[in-house]
């Protein structure tokens, strides 16, 4: 995961930076020196590195004056930066944090903590840029990345494919501001049912717009699906405005300026609950998701659609709800 990571050090003396690369390529990072203040802000934007260990006492340019010009710059202002000093005065540590350092070491550091420190704060960063900027949630990536891990650890879990139902016409009628309320809406609700009905293993995602991905174990999955909707559902009166959710429609102009009427917005939940021995890759996961959400979409309220084999070994589509319950064999 951060074994390709490369990592700028910057220190004027030459035992510690022999130190640190030992250290840091012995754990696999590339590792790239810089003696002086002056080379390491040009090694930065020569080198492109995914985080500096950047000493503060340095002749020239000292580690405050790089650090400065680190976040100044526009393709480096979220580079991660580690400072490294001698100095363990308090006002030392303030002025680092408060000039954007990410972390601060004192020398003489512990090497399994300097570790620690660096793979955290790459992950920490990987995490953020991957993240969805209006939910925080992992984005594509991240999503990828978890689905694969699942499916060649060989153990069986629980996936679900969520989305809102009728969300364009939800925010051509409200404006974009209502519908990433929504979206923040139903991120919160995913976050929180995970929390009390799920288990600590847990992984939602954020694919973009009203689309969300949850892993969770098999046992749990069904369950947790519908409580899911349950309190999506009690929320949605929040969401509309209250004349809109008292009639039970909104009134959506076309492009022909004709009004047609639109439900309100529910969810769809597309579950497959045993994944083992189903599925090699993550596109096929993808391509058993659509096909069930397919099906949920024929329904006009919130629904669980799942699949599961009949006695006679006849795939069916199981749809679930508040107001669905039938089955379709394919």
């Amino acid at each position: 995961m951060t074994g390709k990571a490369r990592i700028l050090v910057a220190d004027d003396e030459p035992h510690i930076r022999r130190i640190l690369q030992f250290l840091l390529e012995q754990e696999g990072f590339e590792v790239i020196m810089a003696e002086n203040g002056d080379e390491a802000w040009k090694q930065v934007a020569v080198a492109q590195p995914d985080l500096v260990l950047l000493d503060v006492m340095m002749p020239g340019m000292d580690g405050y004056a790089v650090l400065s010009v680190i976040r100044e710059g526009f393709e480096t202002r979220n580079l991660p930066v580690i400072l490294l000093t001698a100095k363990g005065e308090d006002q030392d540590k303030v002025r680092g944090l408060k000039g954007g350092a990410n972390d601060y070491v004192i020398k003489p550091f512990n090497h399994d903590e300097l570790l620690l420190r660096v793979t955290n704060l790459l992950e920490a960063t990987r995490r953020e840029r991957e993240a969805n900027p209006l939910t925080g949630l992992p984005g594509n990536r991240a999503i990828e990345r978890e689905i694969q891990a699942r499916i060649q650890s060989g153990r069986d879990f629980g996936f679900m494919y969520i989305d809102i139902d009728r969300f364009k016409s939800f925010n051509d009628y409200y404006g974009y501001s209502r519908g990433d309320r929504a979206i923040s809406y139903l991120a919160g609700v995913l976050v929180g049912c995970s929390r009390k009905f799920g288990s600590e293993n847990d992984f939602i995602g954020h694919v973009g717009g009203d689309d969300f991905v949850m892993a969770t174990s098999s046992e749990l999955a069904e369950k947790l699906a519908m409580k899911v909707i349950e309190e999506f559902d009690a929320g949605i009166g929040d969401l509309h405005d209250a004349e809109d959710f008292e009639k039970g429609f909104l009134a959506v102009k076309s492009r022909s300026g004709t009004l047609k009427q639109f439900p309100l917005i529910t969810l769809t939940i597309a579950m497959v609950s045993e994944t083992s021995g189903q599925f090699e890759h993550p596109a096929q996961l993808s391509d058993t998701m659509a096909e069930l959400k397919r099906y949920g979409k024929t329904n006009s309220s919130s629904v669980v659609v799942k699949e599961r084999r009949s006695q006679n070994g006849e795939s069916e589509l199981v749809m679930a709800g508040h107001d669905a319950d039938t089955t379709e064999t394919s």
